[in-house]
């Protein structure tokens, strides 16, 4: 039925000849809430000489369903899945972390209105970092991540494996938190009226006010045709949301000058050795005055380097700038989020609230050189728009991501061992093994990990072996490792990977499991609808299913 309603708008539209009728309060064209109750009425009484009909006597409460959005104004910046790397020509894979999550999000979006996302807008990492993993938990915060192991066989191809890399940040305690200084820029533009936007927005930040320590500072300014603060910096929760709920929209979108005016606030409440970070929360339709990526990304480098960080709250669909959004977060030392429900907010500025503000590891990147007497090939499963060249990685002036306090990181690479059939066929002027890694064979790859503390200019270094023997598998995979495996396979199918072959979503939905955590049965669901809107993820003209 979700999949379908799109198409039957016109019939609905039209429906005099129908059996019901379907009424439901909107607000902005869209329905007021998707669980808010729609009555079915009745349909117009037949004339008296034509017999009443036993549905026209019936009255049912329904729940509310959102419509499907044609997301054709929408923006994303995709990048083509990464490709097959062999070992003897590229041992090295160089990448900067990724802790958003914002594409999981957004994907689930689109799967609760009844469609497919278009494939730009899923970023597998993204997918897998949505999730907890059962990692070692650092003990200090000196040595602020664990680096966690494992390999398992494939599920979509048995003649490969899957390497897992964790990484699990110190959980830093509240006491041991730095005073913040925090302030949101709220998009209050026309185009921010609908009830999954400014609404919302008003939630998710009332939300984060509540989570304040008595250090801390939030101050609050807002944007439509111009720029202008609307709290000055308080402590005072009640004040908050005072100031939030007044909010209304309306106007033009100048985002650029709001983002400026938001870090002259920032830099004028500047906290020595505290987090200073603009929190912007918008549907990133930037309009007036600077809006082109380019130039907003090198205001927000700008910032960064003085010491005030971006993190960007998405919202609403149709006009989304999902492209800007993720990258002058990324270029801001800050995390992307999508927010489509009061849950999700809660969520990322509640429960996550730690992972999101508070920074214990900049600049951090992984290195993984595969032994080619182990390894013949391999492939990163995500990070296509986060690959850091060779010589990057010893750079400490190449910028890369930051890790917030208890957050995680999980990379999977899917690699061939030495010997089995691979993707790329044998060549004819191949060399044997060089001598270095035949007397290294007891390892299968070398993970290295360079981070700059908080307040800290030089990286530092960690180094640790994947032993060989991982590639012997002698008992079933955790049912953690499964799920971060279906999870991966779900995004990449999503994509449109031909590697997967035909691994279906019946089967990535039995890799899952029963996972007993709320967020794992939710992806267990989400799977479930992807199926039956066609296991078919790519489509040819890149429109969600539902809109063809």
């Amino acid at each position: 039925m979700l999949a379908g309603c799109a198409a039957r708008q016109a019939e609905v539209a039209n429906a005099d000849a129908a059996d019901v009728v379907v009424t439901g309060t909107r607000v902005g064209g869209t329905l007021s809430s998707p669980m808010a109750p729609v009555t079915v009425q009745s349909a117009p009484p037949p004339p008296a000489s034509a017999p009443a009909t036993k549905m026209a006597q019936r009255s049912l409460w329904i729940p509310g369903i959102r419509l499907p959005t044609d997301p054709g104004r929408e923006q994303y910046d995709g990048k083509e899945i990464s490709p097959v790397h062999v070992v003897r020509q590229e041992p090295v894979s160089t990448f900067s972390v990724d802790v958003d999550t914002g594409a999981y999000a957004n994907t689930r979006r689109f799967l609760s209105q009844g469609q497919l996302p278009p494939k730009d807008a899923v970023r597998t990492e993204e997918l897998i970092n949505y999730f907890r993993y059962d990692y070692a938990r650092p003990e200090r915060q000196e040595t602020p991540f664990t680096v966690t192991t494992d390999v398992m066989t494939t599920p979509w191809n048995p003649a490969t494996r899957l390497l897992r890399i964790g990484l699990r940040g110190y959980d830093l305690p509240a006491a041991q938190r730095p005073p913040a200084n925090l302030v949101f820029l709220v998009d209050v533009s026309g185009s921010m009226g609908e009830p999954d936007k400014l609404p919302l927005v008003k939630s998710a930040l009332a939300g984060l006010a509540g989570e304040l320590g008595p250090r801390d500072r939030v101050s609050i300014v807002v944007y439509a045709g111009a720029a202008g603060v609307v709290l000055p910096p308080t402590n005072d929760a009640a004040a908050i949301r005072s100031a939030l709920d007044r909010l209304e929209a309306g106007g033009s979108t100048a985002g650029g000058a709001g983002l400026e005016l938001a870090y002259r606030l920032a830099r004028d409440s500047f906290v020595r050795g505290g987090v200073n970070r603009v929190i912007l929360a918008t549907d990133g339709d930037f309009n007036v005055g600077v809006s082109d990526t380019k130039a907003l990304i090198a205001m927000v480098e700008r910032e960064r380097d003085s010491g005030i960080t971006l993190t960007t709250l998405g919202f609403g669909a149709g006009n989304y700038n999902e492209a800007m959004m993720e990258q002058i977060a990324d270029h801001g030392n800050g995390n992307y989020a999508y927010i489509d429900s009061a849950l999700e907010a809660k969520k990322v500025l509640g429960d996550e609230m730690a992972s999101t503000l508070f920074t214990i590891a900049k600049d951090v990147k992984i290195q993984v050189e595969f032994n080619p007497a182990q390894v013949s090939q391999y492939r990163l499963l995500g990070y296509e728009n986060r690959a850091l060249r060779e010589e990057d990685f010893a750079n400490d002036k190449v910028d890369a991501g930051d890790i917030g306090a208890g957050h995680q990181v999980t990379a999977l690479y899917e690699i061939v061992p030495t010997g089995a059939k691979g993707w790329v066929g044998p060549r004819r002027y191949d060399d044997a093994p060089p001598v270095t890694a035949a007397q290294g064979q007891a390892e299968l790859a070398f993970v290295k990990l360079r981070y700059k503390l908080p307040d800290g200019q030089t990286s530092r270094l960690v180094e640790q072996p994947v032993p060989a023997s991982a590639l012997v598998i002698q008992q079933a995979p955790s049912p953690d490792f499964r799920f971060a495996a279906a999870v991966a396979a779900f995004g990449q199918k999503l994509r449109g990977d031909p590697l997967l072959g035909d691994f279906s979503l019946t089967q990535v939905r039995a890799l899952a499991g029963a996972p007993g955590d709320f967020w794992r049965q939710e992806f267990v669901r989400l799977v479930g609808v992807a199926e039956g809107l066609g296991d078919r993820p790519v489509m040819s003209d890149d429109r969600p299913r539902a809109l063809r």
